[in-house]
């Protein structure tokens, strides 16, 4: 998805000027003529990830309309335009909360630069915003991805068993985020900010199982140097989540059930007794019914576990917030590996949405880490995802040179390329035999980097070897600015 840049400014021309930049790198742009029209976009939910704002408006001035963004607690990041570039207008708009700020007129390297640093930078604090709640236990469903019908029943679902100390039992297929929708319970219920311990019962070796949830005292086995507190002992004033509780032996089913009962766990090699105040979450991606109906899991846990039941959807049963959770694993991944990657292309984004995913979110998780890492551009192509499209990334025809005679090295068709006979259309030679100036030769390589790469500025910078900056100038110098689609502000 890509990003929508909100564009203030009364004068149309400037607005203008500005989409052409905007849209050349991707960004979608929306145009609005002043602060009140800002502050209806948003209170309408409509798409904004980042607004450049100018200061000098008719009406409510850029000032204004900042101060009264930032009072209704929208925290997109702002970038503000002005044509003085006094420092006290500048002091004033960034305290007022602005991110950068530009004096017009300004360079579409200088805008595209910023956009990018401002939008990394809310990227960022959003991720640490998040980790921070993660770690304090304050996950709520607020934090939940999606918007689907079926995101919208496990959160109402949710939310009510957040209301009680209620057993919750989440069902789902593996990789579909059972322990986040547990973290959100957790988060939005009264424990919020106490321990959450999560603890997966599959990964467990047989013999360890009951010292790793309810502890043991020290020397009560071979091996047993200290004493350990156990899960439940560690999640007391929280919530325990017992993931793949499928997997739990069925001996452990047993003292299991004792905890849940008495409200107190029997450490190994303990004398008596300890108390526990702990909220149990379970999570499984097997059918416990049938488990009980095979000899596998016990009945009378089952129902103990089982009072509050929540089915987490599968991705596939979900697919409209493929490219929400598309977008956040981008943003994401794009700042852990410092890639400037912001997007997927349309094709890009049907082909995700499409794939049935049967390792849920964690596939599609995986895959765009993937994708990142690998991506040679700042929109991530079909080619970037071979195990979804079939497709492998493109690879340059290789040269194969063949030693030969420095004589015959000047074959038929370099001259043909040399003098504009053949395929190619930069001559190399004038129509006398002789070399053209460098200035001429770099003329034609530029106009057909233009035509050949659509007028997208930074791929043939890219491929051209030279800075953006540099290629402007020279596109200006040869006349080539309306065939790049530039015009003079």
């Amino acid at each position: 998805m890509s990003k929508t840049i909100v564009v203030v400014d009364d004068d149309p021309t400037q607005r203008r000027l500005i989409q052409a930049v905007l849209e050349r790198e991707g960004f979608t742009a929306a145009l609005l003529e002043g602060g009140d029209a800002l502050l209806a976009r948003l209170a309408a939910g409509s798409p904004c990830d980042l607004i450049l704002l100018d200061l000098v408006m008719p009406g409510r001035s850029g000032l204004e309309t900042l101060s009264e963004l930032r009072s209704r607690a929208h925290q997109q990041p702002v970038i503000v335009l002005t044509a003085s570039g006094g420092i006290d207008t500048v002091v004033q708009a960034m305290q007022a909360g602005a991110t950068d700020f530009f004096v017009k007129p300004v360079s579409p390297e200088r805008i595209t630069i910023s956009i990018h640093n401002a939008l990394s930078i809310g990227a960022l604090r959003s991720e640490v915003a998040q980790l921070r709640k993660r770690a304090e236990g304050r996950t709520t469903f607020s934090d939940l991805v999606g918007t689907s019908a079926a995101m919208g029943q496990v959160r109402r679902m949710g939310e009510r068993a957040a209301r009680s100390s209620i057993p919750v039992l989440i069902s789902g297929e593996s990789g579909v985020g059972k322990e986040v929708v547990a973290r959100a319970v957790h988060g939005s219920s009264d424990r919020a900010g106490r321990p959450f311990v999560a603890v997966n019962c599959g990964a467990i070796p047989e013999a360890l199982v009951e010292s790793i949830l309810f502890g043991h005292e020290k020397g009560s086995f071979t091996g047993a140097s200290n004493r350990h507190a156990g899960k439940f002992q560690e999640a007391n004033g929280g919530t325990l989540l017992l993931d793949e509780v499928s997997e739990l032996p069925l001996d452990m089913q047993v003292k299991l059930l004792r905890v849940l009962q008495e409200g107190e766990v029997d450490p190994v090699g303990a004398r008596s007794s300890v108390k526990v105040d702990v909220r149990i979450i379970s999570a499984t991606n097997r059918d416990l019914a049938r488990a009980v109906a095979e000899g596998a899991f016990r009945e009378d846990l089952f129902y103990r576990l089982n009072v509050f039941p929540i089915e987490a959807p599968p991705l596939r049963g979900r697919r409209e917030d493929i490219p929400e959770l598309a977008d956040s694993f981008i943003r994401r991944f794009s700042l852990e590996e410092g890639r400037p990657i912001t997007r997927l292309t349309p094709e890009t984004l049907s082909l995700l949405v499409n794939h049935d995913w049967p390792g849920n979110i964690r596939q599609l998780e995986n895959a765009i880490y993937r994708a990142i890492v690998l991506a040679d551009g700042p929109a991530l192509q079909p080619y970037d995802f071979p195990a979804v499209s079939g497709l492998s990334p493109p690879i340059p025809a290789a040269v194969v040179e063949t030693p030969q005679p420095a004589w015959e090295a000047a074959d038929t068709s370099l001259v043909a390329a040399a003098t504009g006979q053949g395929e190619s259309p930069v001559r190399i030679l004038d129509e006398d035999g002789h070399i053209r100036s460098l200035d001429a030769i770099e003329g034609d390589l530029i106009r057909l980097a233009i035509e050949q790469y659509e007028g997208h500025m930074s791929e043939i910078a890219r491929r051209l070897g030279i800075g953006r900056s540099t290629l402007y100038r020279k596109v200006r110098e040869n006349g080539l600015g309306e065939l790049a689609g530039l015009t003079d502000a």
